[in-house]
């Protein structure tokens, strides 16, 4: 830390090492437009307060189960009405990936116990194959 109580400049190991994703991973993020690190004389990525919380935000969103463009729209977002809109797609997106993983050990348990050898020939599989009338 600077005396004036501005954080120096991290560079991206020091990033990755902070924070956990690989160096080749943030530069993925910046390759997304996630992040936008500064660039020293060398032309080495320097991660300032701003780049470092961009990072922690970044982390968390993906915890949270959001995907990388919608963590762009996000962050890009400057009207809380738009940021709230993008979560409530992301929110009912992962209501369906929740059910749909809650339906998971369910089909994989019929398929253990199924004795078909073909699962096509399965009247389970055929029925939760058939379309819907």
């Amino acid at each position: 830390m600077k005396s004036s109580g501005a954080m120096a400049a991290m560079a991206i190991g020091e990033v990755a090492q902070r924070f956990g994703p690989a160096p080749h991973v943030l530069r993925h993020w910046e390759t997304v437009d996630l992040l936008r690190p500064a660039r020293d004389t060398a032309g080495h990525r320097r991660y300032g307060e701003a780049g470092l919380v961009r990072v922690a935000v970044t982390l968390r969103a993906k915890e949270a189960g959001l995907g990388l463009d919608a963590i762009r729209a996000l962050t890009a977002a400057t009207e809380p009405s738009a940021r709230r809109d993008i979560l409530r797609r992301e929110a009912e997106t992962l209501r369906s990936r929740i059910a749909a993983a809650r339906d998971s050990p369910a089909l994989v348990e019929c398929a253990l116990g199924c004795e078909h050898d073909d699962p096509t020939r399965c009247p389970h599989y055929r029925r939760r194959m058939a379309p819907e009338g």
